[in-house]
């Protein structure tokens, strides 16, 4: 019996862990020898419910498994060589090709912790293969082993769906603590050491946005034309995991443009502040200039200086040039301040 055992990765065929699925029951663990045998069975004897079948993409043994015992669509195996890019959602051969994207297991979220979950899912089974630990597939797991019944492969595909803008719910939510934080600083004008963050802010959830808005676009699209194999419980289903989706993915949308007017409000103030010092050094640089001017002149050492014989030129020059240099000063700043 060779059943995976999530604590210590993949069997030797790759499996990370299999669910057996009967309806109106807990699901039970399958193993990799027992899933050929359950595959050939009629639907309405000892094959009755579904499975799914988790893959380690790591583990070489998971594609030889794949392609041996199990007959997919040759885009299923062509998504499991794709890098992080767009989301897919597709029939091929009556069964349903989703190539999606989510937070990694052990994500402090970071624009790079994205990872890729292929999934092929049909009438009695659901394949899912990813290269690392995902969050939201970990969420669903834990929902069966916790002993949620599910009536079909897309209902759990519908859960997925939710777990994910349940996973994109809460990155918002610890960002949105973040920009109050960095907004609630910038009333008190305290803005050196919030540029950098808002920048790298910024970023990861335009990433993640990218990465995940057109889930639900693909959703929607394949629900005006179902396969026949879908039932309207789980067209219901995976309606309203798409609306949910969609919904966190304009919270993120609103986020983002909350973001970009705190930075363009920063951008303002830093060059406000930039503004002022520039016209404090012009101004120090203009009264001063009378002073350097005359102590070069005075400092030239040649024949014919004025008052250089005068017992009292030193302090005439000193007392003319404070005299100059407070009328500069007063043109300067004292008609600024009127």
């Amino acid at each position: 019996m060779r059943i995976a055992d999530a604590s210590y990765g993949s069997n030797e065929d790759g499996l990370i862990w299999g669910y057996r699925f009967v309806p109106g029951q807990p699901a039970q663990p399958i193993s990799t020898d027992a899933v050929t045998a359950f595959l050939a069975a009629p639907a309405d004897g000892d094959g009755r419910g579904f499975l799914w079948l988790h893959f380690s993409l790591s583990n070489t043994g998971s594609e030889r498994y794949l392609r041996r015992a199990l007959r997919m669509p040759d885009a299923f195996y062509d998504s499991l060589r794709s890098e992080v890019g767009s989301t897919r959602l597709e029939l091929d051969d009556n069964a349903l090709i989703a190539v999606v994207h989510d937070v990694l297991f052990d994500s402090s979220f970071d624009a790079s912790e994205v990872g890729t979950t292929s999934l092929c899912i049909g009438p009695r089974l659901l394949v899912s293969a990813r290269l690392r630990p995902l969050r939201s597939v970990d969420q669903l797991r834990a929902a069966v082993r916790s002993g949620q019944v599910f009536r079909s492969p897309v209902e759990l595909l519908a859960h997925l769906l939710r777990d994910q803008a349940s996973v994109l719910g809460e990155i918002l939510r610890k960002c949105t603590v973040q920009v109050d934080r960095i907004e609630d600083r910038l009333l008190d004008n305290r803005i050196a050491t919030d540029r950098k963050q808002l920048g790298a802010l910024r970023r990861s959830l335009v990433r993640l946005q990218r990465l995940l808005a057109p889930e639900p676009t693909a959703l929607f699209r394949l629900l005006n034309r179902p396969p026949d194999w879908i039932g309207r419980d789980d067209i219901g289903d995976l309606q309203q995991a798409a609306e949910e989706f969609s919904t966190a993915i304009g919270d993120s949308a609103a986020l983002v443009e909350r973001v970009k007017l705190i930075q363009e409000e920063l951008a303002a103030l830093v060059n406000e502040q930039t503004g002022r010092t520039l016209f404090v050094l012009t101004v120090v640089t203009v009264v001063a200039l009378p002073i350097n001017l005359v102590a070069g002149l005075f400092g030239m050492n040649v024949g014919g200086i004025p008052l250089a014989e005068n017992p009292h030129g030193f302090l005439s020059v000193v007392i003319g040039l404070c005299v100059l240099t407070a009328v500069l000063a007063y043109a300067a700043f004292g008609r600024r301040r009127d």
